[in-house]
């Protein structure tokens, strides 16, 4: 005897179900990773900072050697 329609309709629902589940599941793990890369792109954009400081100070000191040394052209 074949199942009822009630039933098929709740054995649908159940897959549904499932599946939203490892979606979600899914979403989540994707969400995890999304925010690991904003988490490193903000720490290269920190070093970025830090290296265009440094090279500015080091471009600086560059010039007051040269302006010592009378190594600038006017």
């Amino acid at each position: 005897m074949p199942e009822s329609p009630e039933n098929l309709v709740l054995i649908e629902l159940r897959r549904l179900d499932e599946k939203v589940d490892r979606v979600m599941d899914e979403v989540r793990e994707i969400k995890n990773r999304l925010g690991l890369v904003e988490n490193q792109q903000a720490g290269l954009q920190t070093q970025y900072a830090n290296l265009s400081v440094r090279l500015d100070r080091i471009d600086a000191r560059l010039d007051r050697i040269e302006r010592r040394l009378d190594l600038q052209e006017a």
